[in-house]
């Protein structure tokens, strides 16, 4: 089998301003990713997604042009069933122009960013490939499903004191969820406001229902401490991203000033950065969003390292649908992973950009025995939202 072509396009779907949200990052607009279909002479597609970052959309044009001008010359002609040999390529080979040593590559310069992102989406789609050519699930590939369903938590939460609690709680009603996410941090304007949203939060919950609580890594370290000790008594799940990714010895001190448990990785690029996380103790859950951090073969190395260091692996889920089925697969068949992110904003490329659906039943979400990714991807959507560079 090999690769006939690769293609990249960039998905901008506007988002209507009635179901739009302001968070730390704004007011978001649009939802923005990189869809990813690579096509073999077997006659398989395999179907990948690659993000710039958590809700950007500026950078998609350029994370696009890599996969297609600077990997797919790589990988045309290739067995697409070589998945590790192919990651390595795309990791190792530097652009046009680079010194080449001893007859090998030298390892490409910014090996983070939308270089790994690119990686990404092409690794996600070779996966789904795979799967197809054996007629199973990618989930069977990684080892087996530990169960037939997984629980999702509902992620959201932007409203403000006085509606947190009457929002979550109808997250809850909408699919039986038995947790949920709310966001805080600098859009609150003060930590004790965000404490006090997370204080209406919990009330308006009940103890019954999981609640985390995320940052987007918005807080100094002393503004970080401060707010897990004024909800200690809230029971969170979770705080999630309290400082900077670029900080993770701040965030190992966070962590040890608090019983709150730390979660971190959506902003992380690689195994690299996420052992960096694990040898510093600076989380209990580890985040790798896998249309950035390097794919369903990182992911995997990522949930071996959670494992190792007995801590345990939530994949960041707020992402189109190949992505968020590649994020199911692998959470579904790692030892460490636990819990799914369904998000509860307005999200089409989770809900339209595919033939099939993702309902949640009971707080779970049924892990599909569809060969590969288990998608199908509707190129009329791909048509309507793709952008030119």
């Amino acid at each position: 089998m090999k690769i006939t072509s690769v293609r990249a396009t960039w998905c901008h779907v506007p988002i209507p301003y009635e179901r739009q949200h302001v968070s730390d990052f704004g007011r978001v607009t649009s939802f923005d990713s990189v869809i990813v279909r690579i096509e073999t002479d077997a006659g398989h597609t395999g179907w990948g997604e690659a993000k710039a970052g958590v809700g950007s959309a500026a950078a998609c044009a350029g994370l696009a042009a890599i996969i297609n001008d600077d990997y797919a010359p790589l990988l045309l002609g290739q067995d697409p069933r070589d998945i590790s040999r192919l990651w390595d390529v795309m990791y190792n080979t530097p652009r046009e122009g680079y010194a080449v040593a001893r007859g090998h590559a030298l390892p490409q310069l910014g090996r983070r960013g939308l270089s790994i992102s690119a990686i990404a989406g092409v690794d996600i789609a070779l996966w789904d490939i795979l799967g197809k050519s054996l007629a199973v699930p990618v989930w069977r590939l990684l080892g087996g499903r530990r169960a037939e369903r997984m629980p999702a938590y509902a992620s959201g939460g932007w409203a403000d004191a006085g509606a947190i609690g009457a929002q979550l709680k109808g997250y809850v009603e909408k699919g039986g969820f038995r947790a949920v996410k709310m966001r805080v941090g600098v859009m609150d304007g003060t930590v004790a406001n965000s404490a006090a949203r997370v204080k209406a939060a919990r009330a308006g919950i009940g103890p019954g229902i999981g609640l985390a609580a995320d940052a987007h890594g918005t807080w100094t370290v002393a503004e970080a401490k401060a707010f897990a000790r004024m909800v200690e008594e809230c029971d969170l799940m979770w705080f999630e991203e309290p400082v900077s990714a670029d900080d993770k010895a701040g965030m190992a001190e966070v962590r040890r000033s608090s019983a709150v448990p730390i979660s971190a990785g959506e902003s992380e690029f690689t195994r690299h950065d996420f052992r960096e996380i694990c040898e510093l103790r600076a989380a209990d859950v580890l985040q790798p969003d896998l249309a950035i951090a390097g794919g369903i073969t990182e992911a995997v190395r990522i949930g071996a390292l959670a494992s190792a260091y007995n801590v345990r692996l939530a994949p960041h889920l707020w992402s189109g649908a190949p992505a968020f089925a590649a994020g199911l697969h692998v959470a579904a068949s790692n030892s460490a992973g636990f819990i799914l992110e369904y998000s509860l904003g307005h999200n089409p490329m989770l809900h339209e950009l595919i033939e099939e659906s993702f309902p949640v039943e009971d707080g779970h979400v049924e892990v599909p025995d569809r060969p590969g990714l288990g998608i199908t991807v509707r190129e009329t959507f791909l048509q309507q939202y793709g952008r030119a560079r």
